[in-house]
């Protein structure tokens, strides 16, 4: 819903979103990882039809100077 994690995840796995966002739901109340997890594969994980995620863009960003 936030970012298409959890529908991009369950798309990939075949099953459905709601066990995903169930999974990061309990991960977060059950010691915390859900978040830090979640925006992991926010950064992580190429949009579709990109061909690199956000953390890639960034980095070539720092590497080209900005150009």
């Amino acid at each position: 819903m936030l970012a298409g994690v959890a529908s991009g995840l369950a798309g990939y796995a075949g099953v459905d979103v709601l066990l995903v966002r169930i999974a990061f739901a309990v991960l977060t109340f059950l010691g915390g990882a859900g978040i830090p997890l979640y925006l992991a594969c926010w950064l992580l994980i190429p949009a579709e039809g990109s061909s690199q995620s956000i953390a890639a863009g960034v980095a070539a960003d720092l590497r080209g100077g900005g150009q």
